[in-house]
Order: C-alpha cells, then sequence, then structure tokens
C-alpha cells in the first residue's frame, strides 16, 4: 500500500474515531457545565453600573446562557456552542430601586440530556450619596491632657467602616449602639501630649466604597499633674517572679489588636474597690531610687488589704498572668480597644481567660504582689493601648 492511501486511511480513522467520541459525548454526558462569575459576590452591595464576566467550560460544549434578575429575564438562550466561553453583561443598578435583589444564571450544555448549571445570588443596590455630619456644633473640641476625646458623628446610611486619623494614628469608630446611624470614636489623649491645637479628619466608606470626610479640630489643654517621690524598698524582700514587663507591653499590644469591635459597656465605669483614697493620682511624675523618674499613668486606689477588687465594667478577660512589676494582673477588654488593668492583686477570683465578667463581679484581692511598697490596687485604662486618666470614664457617660 502507496504511502498516500496509508495517510488517507489514518485520517479516516482519525475522523471516524472523533465522530464517535463526539457522539459519545452527546448522547452520555452527565457533567454540568464548570462555570465561574466575575464582578458581583453573594452578599454585596453595589451602584452605578456593575461590569459582570461570566466565563466556563464543559466536557461537549456550552450551547446558552441565560440570566435573570430578580426572577425577569435579561438574558434568554443567548448562543455560545463552545467548550470554553466568556460573556460579559452589565447589570445597571441605577434602573433598580435601592435595597436587595436576586441574580440567577443558567448555563446549558449541548448535550442530549441537556445539562444545565444554575447560580443564584443575592445583591444590594444603593445609590444613595453617603452624608456624614457632626452630632453637636462645636468648633473646637477641648480635652485635657492624660484624657480621652469623644467625637460623635451621625450618617444617612450604615457604615462599612468609618475611622478618625489624628495625631499620627487611626482611630477605629463604631455604633452607638447596633442599629444607630450615630458613630463615635475614643480618642487618648497621652498625659505628656503637647498642648496645642490639633486637627482631626472622620473617613466614612459605605458598603459601595462611597468615602464621605469629615474635618475638625480640638484643643489639648495642659493639665497640673502633681510629683512624688517613692522611698527605696526594703533590700531584704525577696525579688518579685513573674513575667517582664517588656512582656506585658507585648501582651497588651496583642490582645488590642484583637479587642472586640463592638462596646461591651453603655453607662460610666465603675471604681473598681471600696477605696479609701488615691495614693498616686493618674499622671503623676514619679522619682524613685530604683525606676529614676517616670509617669505613673494610672491610679493608685488605698483600700482595706485583701479586700475585693471588682471589674469597673462588664469585659472579657485577655490576661490573668503573674508580672514582675506587676504582680497578679487581671486586663479585661471591654470592646471598642478600651481595656482595663488590675495589678498587684493578692489573689484571683475564679475566672479564666475568655471569661465574661460583669461590670462589679469579683475579679481578685487588693494585694502588694509585684512592685509595691504596700496593699494597693494599681488600676489603668488604655484606649488604643494609651493609658488616659480613668476617673473620666467613672464620671463622664460615653
Amino acid at each position: 500500500m502507496s504511502n498516500s492511501k496509508i495517510m488517507v486511511v489514518f485520517i479516516v480513522g482519525l475522523l471516524t474515531a472523533w465522530s464517535g467520541y463526539t457522539l459519545y459525548c452527546y448522547f452520555f454526558d452527565l457533567t454540568d457545565p464548570v462555570v465561574h462569575l466575575q464582578g458581583i459576590e453573594d452578599g454585596g452591595s453595589y451602584a452605578g453600573d456593575v461590569q459582570c464576566i461570566l466565563s466556563g467550560s464543559d466536557g461537549y460544549k456550552v450551547a446558552s446562557v441565560s440570566i435573570w434578575v430578580d426572577q425577569k429575564p435579561v438574558v434568554s438562550h443567548h448562543i455560545i456552542n463552545k467548550k470554553e466561553f466568556e460573556y460579559a453583561f452589565p447589570i445597571a443598578t441605577k434602573v433598580l430601586n435601592d435595597g436587595k435583589h436576586s441574580l440567577k444564571i443558567a448555563i446549558q450544555d449541548g448535550s442530549y440530556n441537556k445539562n444545565t448549571t444554575t447560580r443564584e445570588l443575592q445583591f444590594a443596590v444603593d445609590n444613595v450619596p453617603l452624608r456624614i455630619a457632626f452630632v453637636t456644633a462645636e468648633a473646637t473640641h477641648k480635652v485635657f491632657q492624660g484624657r480621652t476625646l469623644h467625637v460623635q458623628f451621625q450618617s444617612n446610611k450604615i457604615l462599612k467602616n468609618a475611622s478618625i486619623e489624628t495625631l499620627s494614628q487611626r482611630y477605629p469608630c463604631v455604633q452607638e449602639s447596633e442599629t444607630s446611624l450615630i458613630y463615635e470614636c475614643f480618642v487618648p489623649i497621652r498625659s505628656d501630649e503637647n498642648p496645642s491645637e490639633h486637627l482631626f479628619t472622620v473617613h466614612g466608606i459605605d458598603d459601595v466604597g462611597t468615602v464621605a470626610n469629615l474635618t475638625g479640630k480640638f484643643q489639648v489643654v495642659m493639665y497640673p499633674f502633681k510629683k512624688q517621690f517613692i522611698k527605696a524598698r526594703d533590700a531584704s524582700k525577696q525579688v518579685e517572679i513573674g513575667l517582664s514587663e517588656q512582656q506585658f507591653e507585648a501582651d497588651m499590644a496583642r490582645v488590642t489588636k484583637e479587642s472586640l469591635r463592638k462596646k461591651k459597656w453603655n453607662s460610666p465605669f465603675f471604681t473598681p474597690c471600696d477605696m479609701t483614697s488615691i495614693t498616686t493620682a493618674y499622671g503623676t511624675l514619679r522619682t524613685s531610687q530604683e525606676r529614676g523618674k517616670y509617669r505613673h499613668d494610672a491610679l493608685d486606689l488605698s483600700a482595706a488589704p485583701k479586700s475585693i477588687v471588682w471589674a469597673s465594667h462588664d469585659g472579657v478577660v485577655v490576661i490573668k498572668d503573674r508580672y514582675v512589676h506587676g504582680g497578679n494582673a487581671i486586663v479585661l477588654d471591654h470592646g471598642c480597644g478600651v481595656i482595663t488593668i488590675y495589678f498587684h492583686l493578692e489573689n484571683f477570683a475564679d475566672i479564666n481567660v475568655g471569661d465574661v465578667v460583669k461590670k462589679g463581679k469579683p475579679v481578685g484581692t487588693l494585694g502588694m504582689t509585684g512592685y509595691a511598697t504596700g496593699y494597693h490596687l494599681h488600676w489603668e485604662l488604655r484606649v488604643n493601648n494609651i493609658a488616659v486618666d480613668p476617673m473620666q470614664w467613672t464620671t463622664y457617660d460615653f
């Protein structure tokens, strides 16, 4: 047999095999087409024209594409007739009402069984312009060194994200309550912050990505902090055991980052013990032979030895440990980066990390563990890991 005849037989064989395989796929293919959708996601929110791309493939071939919005046909049996395809289509949200909508797509192959892949998803339309405004018309907020600046603004819709940028930091904003359109932010002012006027910018972003900004200003006012000299401790006192101060700060950075983005308080905080006096006020500039000169950005409260220390407000136990400088320590997360610290405890209450402790419930007993010259409670309140005056939180309803 000549080479040309062999080639003809080979080609005929290939064509016959291909035809047979094609017929087999046509009658016996039971697999659904593979489909991918880009440009819109289930549960997403959108504005303007949304450009979507539908792509996919099938072992036999994709015959047609159908699309519905709110059960109304947008594309009916658009012919594809390819093993692989890509089909672009827009969703004009401006012709839809603001609110929830549905999208359904159906991809049918060209086999005898007409295998079909269907996808359904829900999406929201929001073409309302985003507007935000301050709740109060104060031209300039005033706040003492070491206090917390409380800023509130109102939005015309629920925001996806909100924050305030000031003092080279960005602070998260939260809803005043679960369904409220009023948002608030707690900006900590360091005790050594420079007394001057500062600007802040509110950034609000809605679910469709629209951004609205507000600019305000606040005045940091100088506060006359006290000074204190601490006598050296008895040299015969046993060296304290526990984790280092550096480890404590690392732990605080971690729990602050993990803080709940929701307020767990709805009223002023309690002073956490039956105090008889404040032995060291917040912001006191201390001098000691052991630690030199440093600022004490917390309160030292005097009370009966081994008396009950309780949670100043509802919170989650995020640290229960012993540190060299703080002794037995409990740390509570109250949400929104607001965290309270209880040092020098004699004993712990029956609580563990992860437990929810209600306002007024015991966290331990007053002691003198750690760096302490006598029985007292070191009570500290931090906002975004910056220590502020806790007493402001007991008299002001944030």
